[in-house]
């Protein structure tokens, strides 16, 4: 059982909050049941049900005087990387250890003031470090729809909290495909908006020019519903996008555009997506593209077709460079942002010490993982001297041309569209000893995060070769701002389907 069997969408659960068919704490408290049974998929690290159910209280206060918000009642939980003052922030990590937030994060406090009701805080990599969801310090996160494999990194906890129906919707970040690869693999939907549309006011930092915060839900409309709330100009963050038109600084302009945009499609009637032009990169389909992808992506693409779209082939000739452009840029922006986790103020102090260099080092020592370890030393190296000229300066410069490519690719086209991961989901522990592995995996996403482009995982098939079948997820990626006619365009295609209907466990 989950909560999607009880209500198929955010819609339906307000509906049925409204019309006093279910109490918000009567929702909470079926929502904690659920995850009380699915413990062994270890997708939360906190809960504390005092909390949610005060929060419930309050959201069945609000919807009888009628004060309801957007969200008012709908159980949602959080990536351990967005800071919470209610709940502990590790980042997965023992470097953080106990750490309790003085403040909400950003996007924490705009879903709360949209009513939602917190569950808590969810597994995550260590400092979102990882595709697999395997190098945090609670252990690995399981797929709920084979639990022997990983559910995609680093916002595993919050895809698959979605996918087993423990949560409506979760929050999540994007720095190298962390919300898209993880929905693709737990067969949800994902979308990381343009960079500097939502906050990261009080998200951990680990790459601080590619982090970009969006929530992972069940399908496009519930995306639209998280998405709308946590999008807006924050003054207490350098990197957030500020607009000349007021209503361009909230989410109305995302659902201004989505509707606006769904109203284009109904005008057409029976090819709703006549006009619309499909680019589909070849540097996407080469060697190592798992077989059953390609082909769901290709079905997925004749779909579209069906509706009326049209087929446009586009090149990405960067596409291979996204590797390593991007695992020296990230490194290095790690490397300047874990360099404030010492010992000396907050976090993990080592227990025996000569002097200050020596606490220090020692504290890091302990208190990170291996792969954060890897990635603050290569970051390290890139930044040093004789090296920055080198390395970092020319990434930078690799990064300048995949951004021109997209924007050339844009000029043939509406949206971008191909597969989100080269494999399907692996055994759990299968990679442990080859990192590279897990950074190839990434080639088909980097590259938005390199760009800031808003970019989006939707469920488009499953596998039949697998012991159970697995997910496959569609990657649709659009222009700047666009993420109103890109959900819109997601919507269309699960009118057409219901692969983001089916529930693990379902026969």
């Amino acid at each position: 059982m989950s909560l999607h069997s009880d209500y198929p969408s955010i819609a339906a659960a307000r509906h049925a909050l409204a019309n006093k068919q279910v109490s918000a704490r009567e929702l909470a408290e079926q929502a904690m049941a659920y995850a009380q049974q699915q413990q062994a998929l270890n997708v939360f690290v906190e809960q504390n049900h005092e909390l949610t159910l005060a929060q419930a209280a309050l959201a069945d206060q609000q919807l009888a005087n009628a004060q309801a918000g957007p969200l008012c009642g709908i159980p949602i939980a959080h990536k351990d990387l967005f800071v919470t003052r209610d709940w502990h922030t590790t980042a997965c990590s023992k470097m953080l250890g106990q750490y309790l937030s003085p403040f909400d994060a950003t996007v924490v406090q705009k879903l709360s003031a949209a009513g939602a009701v917190s569950l808590g805080k969810l597994n995550c990599d260590e400092f979102a470090m990882g595709s697999r969801n395997e190098s945090s310090v609670f252990g690995p996160v399981h797929n709920p729809w084979n639990p022997a494999l990983v559910a995609g990194g680093s916002s595993g906890g919050s895809a698959a909290a979605v996918a087993a129906g423990l949560v409506f919707a979760a929050s999540a970040t994007d720095t190298g495909g962390s919300i898209r690869q993880p929905a693709a693999l737990c067969g949800v939907s994902g979308i990381k908006p343009t960079y500097g549309t939502i906050s990261r006011y009080g998200i951990i930092a680990y790459g601080s020019s590619l982090d970009q915060a969006g929530p992972i839900a069940r399908s496009a409309q519930d995306l639209l519903e998280m998405l709308c709330v946590m999008t807006g100009f924050d003054e207490n963050d350098a990197t957030s996008l500020e607009f000349c038109d007021e209503q361009a600084n909230t989410g109305e302009r995302i659902r201004h555009e989505y509707q606006t945009t769904q109203t284009s499609y109904d005008q057409q009637g029976s090819l709703p997506l006549k006009g619309v032009r499909i680019g589909v990169p070849e540097q996407f389909f080469g060697e190592g593209l798992n077989t059953e992808i390609a082909a769901s992506v290709e079905a997925a693409l004749k779909v579209y077709e069906g509706l009326g779209a049209e087929r446009v082939s586009v090149q990405l000739p960067l596409t291979e460079l996204s590797i390593p452009a991007y695992y020296v840029i990230s490194p290095a922006e790690a490397s300047t942002n874990l360099s404030r986790f010492d010992g000396v103020r907050y976090g993990h102090r080592a227990a025996q010490y000569h002097d200050l260099a020596s606490m220090i080092s020692r504290s890091r020592a302990e208190g990170f993982g291996p792969e954060v370890v890897r990635r603050i030393l290569v970051g390290t190296y890139v930044l040093s001297h004789g090296y920055y000229d080198a390395y970092y300066v020319q990434a930078q410069r690799v990064r300048r041309m995949i951004v021109n490519d997209f924007q050339k690719a844009f000029t043939q086209c509406d949206v971008i569209l191909g597969p989100v991961t080269p494999q399907l989901a692996a055994a759990i522990g299968a990679q442990a000893n080859d990192p590279t592995a897990e950074w190839l995996g990434d080639i088909y996403t980097l590259g938005v995060n390199l760009a800031g482009l808003p970019a989006m995982s939707i469920p488009c098939g499953f596998s039949t070769t697998t012991e159970r079948p697995l997910p496959i997820g569609l990657h649709l990626i659009g222009n700047y701002f666009r993420e109103g006619q890109l959900l819109a365009f997601a919507d269309r295609f699960q009118q057409a389907t219901d692969w983001h209907q089916r529930q693990p466990g379902q026969k």
